[in-house]
């Protein structure tokens, strides 16, 4: 975290570095049809980027937890200097200092707008580090207000059983049905309830930092494709990765649908990441499982990980600006 006598610095280092970013876009990109871009969308890519700073906003899918090298302050938020904000203010030609990283490990939607306890001290509210100046924002967040991570450990001590006995188990939900018992599905309610407080926070932002392109970045895919177990890593069964990966679609497409409404950018990491999921080979996967075999928290992104949603939202501004 940049604090408030270096941010100002910050602040007035970015207005310099900034029309020089813009040019590397440019040099680097076509436009979004992937032609060699025109006069005129090289200055749509100038205009977009040539004031302001990056502020990251986000929960740990943004800082980065275990993922060498820690920084930041507070300790307890765990970012990295490999998370996928300092993976894109890098590919942005920025330097650490030229942007404002607030991601915090555990963060709800409620926390962007208010102060968070960590196991090691408090991040303030992440809004407060927006302002008028701002031309780039990201925001990764939603997932704990599903608890999503707790929803997987769960369904791992739910599923172990079933999906070692043999095949003929391999279709039973037993997770699907803790989540859905009663009639109601239990995570549809929290995604719904994170729709309405995220709408909330995207207008704070918008008045915060009026100028800024805002980019509501999503989750990249935790589990393989339906009808696959993923027994090896998580003891998954076949049933329960269908209805997790259900799960995960429709938050995702809740963040799409209030980024859209907000008048913002979605960034879709769950396409890209498809094939690199918490089951697939450690050498390529970007989420690591219960027993990570790259430095990284269980069930969170790797550095791998976080530089595919850097690639991802580097993307999105080449083809928005």
């Amino acid at each position: 975290m940049v604090h408030a006598d270096a941010r100002s610095r910050s602040r007035a280092a970015a207005m310099v570095a900034l029309p020089a970013l813009a040019g590397a876009l440019l040099l680097s990109g076509c436009d979004k049809n992937g032609t060699g871009g025109s006069a005129a969308a090289a200055s749509t890519q100038t205009g977009a980027v040539a004031h302001g700073g990056y502020v990251a906003l986000g929960d740990s899918y943004t800082a980065g937890p275990d993922i060498p090298d820690q920084t930041g302050d507070p300790v307890g938020c765990e970012r990295s200097s490999e998370n996928y904000p300092s993976d894109l203010a890098q590919a942005l030609g920025l330097e650490r200092s030229q942007f404002t990283d607030v991601s915090c490990t555990g963060a709800t939607i409620s926390d962007l707008m208010s102060a968070q306890s960590t196991k090691n001290g408090v991040n303030s509210a992440q809004l407060g580090a927006l302002s008028a100046d701002d031309a780039i924002v990201t925001i990764g967040i939603g997932g704990n207000d599903v608890d999503f991570a707790g929803v997987l450990t769960r369904c791992v001590e739910m599923d172990i059983a079933p999906s070692l006995i043999g095949s003929w188990a391999a279709d039973s939900t037993p997770c699907e049905a803790y989540y859905t018992s009663g009639g109601t599905n239990e995570l549809d309610e929290k995604i719904d309830t994170a729709a309405a407080n995220l709408a909330t926070a995207l207008k704070q932002v918008r008045q915060r930092a009026p100028h800024a392109r805002v980019y509501v970045v999503g989750y990249p895919a935790l589990l393989p494709s339906s009808g696959t177990s993923c027994v090896h890593a998580l003891g998954i069964t076949s049933g329960d990765v269908a209805f997790l990966n259900q799960e995960e679609k429709r938050l995702n497409s809740m963040l799409r649908t209030q980024a859209h409404a907000a008048g913002d950018v979605y960034v879709d990491t769950y396409s890209p990441s498809q094939g690199h999921d918490t089951c697939s080979d450690a050498d390529t996967r970007w989420i690591e499982p219960l027993i990570p075999a790259s430095p990284a928290a269980r069930l969170h992104p790797n550095a791998r990980g976080e530089q595919g949603m850097a690639d991802a939202v580097l993307a999105a501004i080449k083809s928005t600006s």
